[in-house]
């Protein structure tokens, strides 16, 4: 993952818990760097060591904290120079769902060694959408519970998920069921 996703996570920790606590993480996970380069490509078992330290210090489970994450990467990435990137994708929940896809693939020539993820978003009622999942990388469903959270946040619209196949139970991909109602 690139360098950008460690940031945030050390960010979102100093944030919460404090510069300490964040050393004690870094120690924890024998992590020797002490800045993460936003546009430089790091191994993925650097993030997930820093998510499994994270949670046995603060004592929150690993899904809490990808979960934490996910809310707060959509505020950070919109600060951290890709507001305007974001704001192009739509005005409301569905229509920046619709449009996930096209993000990743701008974002793939700023981060050439990125590999981004798939959304296929498709309605099945009323304020109700079904979001398929597709990644090379394990474990990130609980961080996109998150990341639809936060962006009910940003478009100020109540959101309901529920997570309605799992790849890591053994399905073929990561679906969400969410209901949302626009304040």
């Amino acid at each position: 993952m690139y360098g950008l996703i460690n940031k945030a996570i050390q960010d979102m920790v100093c944030d919460r818990f404090g510069e300490e606590i964040w050393q004690t993480i870094k120690q924890k996970a024998e992590i020797k760097i002490d800045t993460f380069l936003r546009m430089e490509p790091y191994p993925d078992d650097l993030t997930h060591k820093l998510v499994k330290a994270t949670s046995e210090v603060v004592g929150l489970s690993g899904a809490e904290i990808m979960q934490a994450f996910g809310e707060y990467w959509i505020q950070y990435t919109g600060q951290a120079g890709y507001g305007a990137m974001m704001d192009m994708c739509g005005d409301t929940l569905p229509e920046f769902l619709e449009n996930l896809d096209d993000l990743h693939t701008r974002l793939s020539i700023n981060f050439p060694e990125y590999h981004p993820p798939s959304f296929e978003c498709t309605e099945t009622e009323e304020n109700s959408l079904k979001l398929d999942y597709r990644s090379n990388r394990h474990g990130l469903a609980a961080m996109v519970v998150g990341l639809l959270k936060g962006l009910g946040t940003r478009f100020n619209t109540e959101v309901k998920i529920v997570q309605t196949q799992n790849r890591e139970e053994g399905a073929e991909h990561d679906a969400f069921l969410i209901e949302y109602k626009p304040n």
